[in-house]
């Protein structure tokens, strides 16, 4: 086990994800790749030329290097896990980027990405694109976590023992990769719950993932009613605005009590 350290950096992500030395990479990917893959418009190959450091491929998951069977369906194929490593330059825009890497990629990858002092880990799945032979695309939200020593301390043993390949499913590819997003669901879930529990059924993580999109649309709502609530003169305006406040705190505690 890895204790928590000042700094979950990058590295220390690495060493939890326990990998074995078959599958390791360890390749620069040029920018190159990304501005033909992963930039549709001029904003966003400035974006990756200005923001992007470096972006090593780590490892590449498949059948041959972690004995897990690929997977194939009329949405998806998965043959190939790719683990990466993002150092994103200071004022970058880490969440942008970090969707256009993912992108950018053919396959499911787990990037470990480092937009400052302490990194992050994102998910995201793939699908074939519907009018395009051979694309693919992304298959719903990038799942993205930024670790914090601090405020990750209690969870940490949970989450770091959780994210070890070893612990993931063993059936497939995809149910490897729905391991991996299922527990950073759970991350998310426990900074607001207070603890990390895991997801029993695919049905439950789905219903996780929906409860916290609503709780960030929630919480941006809140904020935005108490703003308003604050400058309005009118009383008959602001106790309108304190109802709709109410009804915003309450559609909250609801969507954190299905997490």
């Amino acid at each position: 086990m890895i204790a928590m350290q000042e700094a979950l950096t990058a590295s220390v992500l690495l060493r939890v994800l326990d990998l074995p030395s078959a599958c390791l990479v360890n390749q620069r990917i040029p920018k190159k790749l990304l501005l033909e893959n992963g930039a549709p418009t001029a904003a966003d190959k400035r974006q990756i030329n200005d923001g992007i450091e470096e972006l090593l491929w780590i490892a590449a998951l498949k059948p041959t290097t972690v004995g897990v069977a690929g997977y194939r369906d009329s949405v998806r194929e998965y043959l190939e896990i790719a683990v990466l490593r993002l150092t994103l330059r200071a004022g970058a825009k880490s969440a942008r980027l970090i969707e256009l890497v993912h992108r950018a990629v053919p396959y499911p990858a787990l990037i470990i990405s480092e937009p400052g002092p302490q990194a992050g880990l994102s998910a995201a799945h793939k699908r074939w694109a519907q009018n395009e032979a051979d694309k693919t695309v992304l298959d719903g939200d990038v799942v993205f976590a930024e670790l914090d020593s601090e405020r990750d301390a209690n969870v940490w043993p949970t989450f770091a023992a959780a994210m070890a390949l070893g612990r993931q499913p063993r059936g497939e590819l995809y149910a490897l990769y729905q391991g991996w997003l299922d527990t950073l669901l759970a991350l998310k879930a426990a900074r607001l719950t207070g603890v990390l529990g895991l997801a029993e059924t695919a049905d439950q993580a789905a219903v996780r993932q929906e409860a916290l999109r609503e709780c960030a649309k929630l919480a941006a709502e809140i904020v935005r009613l108490r703003a308003a609530a604050a400058k309005e003169r009118q009383m008959a305006r602001q106790v309108g605005l304190n109802l709709e406040l109410k009804r915003a705190e309450a559609a909250l505690e609801s969507a954190r009590a299905r997490l």
